[in-house]
């Protein structure tokens, strides 16, 4: 039979299971942007930057069962796409990226936007992909697919030229999809050593990333058996629910929240799963380990990187945890009362350290600015379990982080590795529009507003809800705040004056603003009303960022002591001399 490449690849989206495609069409791709008009199953959504289509891809992938699609312009929609293509590739994301591509048949040169893709998306992509016969539209789709879910996800490219696109070729079938086997199950032998290990430990802990996010009632069964803290990593954040008693927050080293520096203080082995131990997760490098370490992650390359290991599984999360739980559950029972009773001083403890870090906040004397302790309070209790929180990158990020409590995997998303400002707004209009029952908030700083904000316009487009909470304090305070200690004076950190409300007005979004805690509970009532009849709404809340976070202590501290004492001495007389010279 004869197809043209844009009926190919509705085709393939459609078996795949892609809800939406994002992107801009172009003169390279309008052709599969008709085709997928068509489409029952699939439908494109334009938007008003290629980065924030990747953005909303990659959190498409996040926070639902199917993987999060591009439809790009080649060139220079790769171009802008780049930013959220490579936080997928660092978070392992996946997500299918499809590119038009300039005409392979008529023999000209100097085509526009005519380069070498495949080399230029080759280190953040797990695979790259060049179509040029119709018949290897759909395998390839299908194996880019594959590629993309495979072991550790990530992103995938491919490029269909654009006259396969337009003009009809020979295809053998239209074949279904078939997914690959589900992996074999773990090695019993190094469960049960490892098993052994955790259940001899007498103070164990669990340290769990993302890795980890769909295997949360497995990670519950083990704590309790050990009586062990739980701590996540920043993009793990989900991957254990706050309200659990053993849950200790954000980090295990100097720059965790009091609780989790606590209760691993002392661990002697430390059961780590889906995470690398990379420079956020461990507060730049700043654990010590006095732990020995069983480590479990789907891509080995992870093993003895930073920290080594005594016993390292390969494997997902989904099928280690049970297997290591279920092992633990059978080989425990001499010991049981005592870890039991562990597990009521360990819990009893970290209540303790979390409540007088809560109060620590509470007291912080914000000079009328909405206090953040104040703000993610009413944010939980005005925002139901099922609901979505997205953080983008800044200071915002660790206090969210450090004082929101999340409840439920995958429903507090927090991009980490590519460290990328201007994630936010575009991710929560994508979560919004494939959870349109469920709430979303995206807390974003005003720097990362001034990035992408006018996506916003894309959910006013189509009903979408969102409720966007910016802390605005003028400045890019996660970089000015760790300025003022080396340099004791700000460059390039203090924005202008930004008038929040004609970026909204622009965007088509409701405006609301929050100038104090007195205002905190009614504006964001407020905008979860304006947001249930279908309308982006911005709250700009006057944040108090004048006190600093756990982290951003911890990986201060861990980089001066790093530094040589030359190195330091310079850094604080050159502090000195500019106070008295040139007082900030």
């Amino acid at each position: 039979m004869k197809k043209t490449a844009a009926e190919l690849v509705r085709h393939a989206l459609e078996q795949l299971g892609v809800r939406h495609t994002f992107g801009i069409p172009g003169v390279h791709n309008t052709e599969t942007y008709d085709a997928l008009a068509g489409s029952a199953i699939v439908t494109p959504i334009r938007v008003t930057h290629e980065g924030n289509a990747a953005f909303m891809a990659d959190a498409v992938s996040r926070t639902n069962d199917h993987v999060g699609a591009l439809l790009i312009v080649p060139a220079a929609g790769t171009a802008l796409a780049m930013a959220g293509i490579g936080e997928a590739y660092l978070d392992g994301i996946p997500m299918l990226v499809i590119s038009g591509g300039t005409h392979g048949g008529h023999g000209f040169r100097y085509q526009l936007h005519e380069l070498d893709q495949l080399a230029w998306v080759k280190p953040v992509t797990k695979g790259a992909w060049r179509i040029t016969r119709h018949r290897d539209v759909v395998p390839t789709l299908y194996e880019a697919w594959r590629t993309a879910t495979r072991g550790e996800p990530g992103p995938v490219f491919v490029e269909i030229p654009v006259d396969l696109q337009m003009l009809p070729g020979e295809v053998d079938e239209l074949p279904a999809f078939v997914p690959d086997a589900p992996p074999a199950a773990p090695d019993d032998a190094l469960i049960e050593r490892a098993a052994r290990a955790l259940l001899a430990a007498e103070r164990p802990g669990l340290f769990v990333g993302w890795g980890a996010v769909d295997a949360g009632d497995a990670v519950a069964r083990i704590a309790e058996a050990l009586g062990a803290p739980v701590a996540t990593t920043l993009q793990g954040l989900s991957a254990f629910p706050g309200t659990h008693r053993l849950h200790a927050g954000m980090g295990i080293g100097p720059a965790a929240v009091p609780a989790a520096e606590q209760a691993f203080a002392d661990c002697d082995v430390l059961l780590a799963v889906g995470t690398r131990f990379g420079e956020i997760a461990t507060g730049s490098y700043g654990l010590r380990a006095t732990w020995k370490l069983v480590h479990v992650d789907i891509n080995p390359e992870v093993f003895g990187a930073n920290y080594p290991a005594e016993i390292t599984i390969e494997g997902d999360a989904r099928q280690v945890l049970p297997a290591l739980a279920a092992k633990i559950a059978a080989l425990g029972a001499e010991g049981a009362a005592t870890r039991a009773a562990r597990a009521e001083a360990m819990a009893s403890r970290i209540a303790a350290a979390k409540q007088a870090y809560r109060a620590e906040w509470l007291a912080h004397d914000g000079g009328g600015r909405v206090n953040p302790q104040r703000f993610f309070d009413a944010l939980r209790a005005t925002l139901p379990d099922d609901g979505f929180v997205v953080t983008d990158d800044g200071n915002h990020t660790f206090l969210t982080a450090e004082l929101f409590q999340s409840r439920r995997a995958r429903h507090l998303v927090t991009p980490t590795d590519f460290n990328c400002m201007g994630y936010g707004v575009p991710a929560a209009v994508a979560i919004q529009l494939t959870h349109p029952r469920q709430p979303v908030v995206a807390v974003v700083g005003d720097g990362a507003l001034l990035m992408t904000g006018i996506e916003l316009s894309t959910a006013a487009e189509h009903g979408l809800g969102v409720v966007v909470c910016v802390f605005n304090d003028g400045e890019l305070s996660q970089i000015s705040q760790a300025q003022q200690l080396p340099y004791n004076r700000k460059a390039c950190t203090v924005l202008p004056e930004i008038r929040i409300e004609g970026i909204a007005m622009a965007a088509g979004a409701a405006y609301l603003r929050m100038d104090s805690d007195a205002d905190i509970e009614r504006v964001l009532q407020a905008a979860r009303e304006q947001a249930a009849a279908g309308r982006p709404v911005v709250v700009d809340v006057h944040v108090d960022y004048s006190k600093q976070t756990r982290f951003t202590r911890g990986i201060v501290k861990t980089n001066l002591a790093r530094m040589s004492v030359g190195n330091k001495l310079r850094l604080v007389a050159r502090a000195a001399w500019r106070r008295v010279v040139a007082p900030a």
